[in-house]
Formats: structure tokens, C-alpha cells, sequence
């Protein structure tokens, strides 16, 4: 199975240390964010774990313990943007990130390592030309590391409106010149862009539009077959096909407090969530509490053991 670490907070950058301990401790536990008293027992040991997936803006803090970490494959995603401290308060630098991400493809291997540029938005300082030179700058620098860029459009939740008022959908114009450049530049430094949720319209231009965390993706980091059992898949907008992890996180504990993040709904309550962390919980945010119900997830291992003859 595949335990996903990035879809409600940022684990390597915040709680790598947690983290680690609830590798050492062999399991994690998991509130349902819509019932709280509901909680899942994860085992993380390697017999049933065939995949970590990471997402993250900063992965420094866990390159020091990616050696711990092969017993496990792994998919990392991280997300650069060119972006200054007025949208993405507290995320470090893009050439910092860059470097450390440079350091992560030489650790776990170039089809290991995914390259976010998202979300896209536009307004008076950041325009469409703006986004484009940005892009090449980047893309120039990250050529040989990675061979995916992912890319989307911002989307406007309601947490999104609420704490980046401004905000406003990309039009359709503007988003065909966009991915029409950036596949462009991209196949120039050895890498195909993968739109995310954003439907098929920048397939014409060349995108791969199949998905970005797909059953391929996980396989081809693994470099086996998985057999993956039927569920859901992340239905985002309806236009996302990418395989849906457990995901061990929590929402309103993302410290980078960016502007147009869907997982924090209150920069004030994520402030007084993290102050509630203790790296030896079970938990990633606070602990068991009266009422709590616990149950043992089933797991397995997803890799197709299966010996095949060539003729």
C-alpha cells in the first residue's frame, strides 16, 4: 500500500522528527478530520508500506534521514514557485529549495523526484510573461534532476477566498498560453508537464494529461508492478485521476501559512495547532482524547509478487 504524507500539511519541512520516531514505533495514528473521535491505526512497516509519497515545499529537513527511509520506495513531490514572502510567507527561497531538491534526486533517484510549479495565478505583478520567465529560469536550473513538472491553475475554495480575497480564476486564454509555453520550455530541459486537475486542454499542446500521482507514477519509482485494489480515485474538480493514499497529516498545521493554501483555514488556529505538537505522539497534532474510537487498518502489500515467464 501507499501512505501519503503531503495532501493536508507539510511533513518533511514541519515534522520530520515525528515522523521518523513513528517509522521507529512501527505505526501512526490518524483522526478523521470530519470525525474527530474516529481514528486509524496505520502500521508502517515495510512488509505492508511499499511506497511513501511526499509533498512538500522544503525538503531539507529530511534529507538527513532519507538513509532510514530505503526501506521504503518513495515519490517526492515539491513545489518551487517564484513566488515572494507576500504569497508564500514562510516558504524558503526557490534557490535554497532548488538545491535541496538537486540533493534529493542524486539521494532517491531522478524518477523519484517530481518538480511542482503550482498554483498558477495571475494579477498585476505577476503576469503571464512573468510566469514564463520565471518557468525557463527554473526549468534551466532543474534540467537532469527531474523528468516530470506538474502544474495547475488555482483554484478558488472557500478557504482560498477567504484568506486570499484577490484572488482570481485563470482565464482560458491565458491558461492555454501558459502550458503552450511551458510544455515547451519543459521538453527543452528534459521534462513533460502533467496539468493537474485541469482536464485535457493543454493535451493538444503536447502535456501529459493522464494525471500526476498516478498508479504509473508510483510503479515506475518502485520499479514494480502494483496491484492495486479498487477505490477511489481523487476526483478533484472531476478532472483527477490520480490514485488517492492514506494520508497520515492533519489540516490547520501547515506552517508555511501560503496564501492560496486549501489545507489552513485560519493562519490563527494553525499557530495555536502547532504549538500543540509533541514529536513522541502517535498523533501528529495532540493526543488521545476520551471517546476516541481506534481501529486497526487493513493492510497489505500492493506489489505483484507473481513470477511471469517470457516466451
Amino acid at each position: 500500500m501507499i501512505i501519503q504524507t503531503g495532501m493536508r500539511t507539510d511533513i518533511p519541512a514541519f515534522y520530520s522528527e515525528w515522523l521518523m520516531n513513528r517509522i521507529q514505533e512501527g505505526y501512526v495514528l490518524v483522526r478523521n478530520p470530519y470525525h474527530p473521535s474516529h481514528v486509524t491505526r496505520y502500521s508502517l512497516s515495510p512488509d505492508v508500506v511499499d511506497l511513501m509519497a511526499f509533498c512538500t515545499k522544503n525538503p531539507a529537513p529530511m534529507l538527513p534521514h532519507l538513509e532510514k527511509l530505503k526501506v521504503y520506495g518513495q515519490y517526492w513531490f515539491v513545489t518551487i514557485t517564484p513566488y515572494g514572502r507576500d504569497i508564500e510567507p514562510n516558504v524558503p527561497d526557490k534557490d535554497f529549495v532548488m538545491e535541496s531538491f538537486k540533493q534529493l534526486s542524486d539521494l532517491v533517484g531522478v524518477n523519484s523526484v517530481g518538480w511542482r510549479y503550482d498554483p498558477v495565478f495571475i494579477d498585476e505583478k505577476h503576469s503571464v510573461k512573468w510566469h514564463i520567465d520565471q518557468f525557463e529560469q527554473m526549468a534551466a536550473n532543474l534540467s537532469g534532476y527531474t523528468k516530470t513538472c506538474v502544474i495547475s491553475f488555482i483554484d478558488i475554495y472557500k478557504k482560498v477566498e477567504r484568506n486570499f480575497p484577490k484572488a482570481k480564476a485563470v482565464a482560458k486564454k491565458d491558461r492555454i498560453t501558459i502550458g503552450k509555453a511551458f510544455v515547451e520550455i519543459a521538453k527543452e530541459y528534459g521534462m513533460v508537464i502533467r496539468p493537474c486537475a485541469e482536464g485535457d486542454e493543454l493535451a493538444e499542446y503536447g502535456a501529459d494529461c493522464s494525471g500526476c500521482m498516478t498508479v504509473n507514477t508510483f510503479e515506475t519509482a518502485l520499479g514494480e508492478r502494483l496491484v492495486v485494489p479498487k477505490r477511489k480515485t481523487n476526483q478533484r474538480n472531476g478532472e483527477c485521476a490520480c490514485l488517492l493514499g492514506v494520508d497520515i497529516g492533519a489540516y490547520d498545521t501547515c506552517g508555511h501559512l501560503c496564501r492560496y493554501c486549501y489545507a489552513n483555514a485560519d493562519t490563527r488556529q494553525v499557530k495555536r495547532n502547532m504549538k500543540c505538537h509533541n514529536p513522541s505522539s502517535p498523533f501528529l497534532l495532540g493526543a488521545s482524547q476520551p471517546g476516541d474510537v481506534i481501529r486497526q487498518a487493513t493492510q497489505k502489500s500492493w506489489i505483484d509478487r507473481q513470477i511471469r515467464f517470457q516466451w
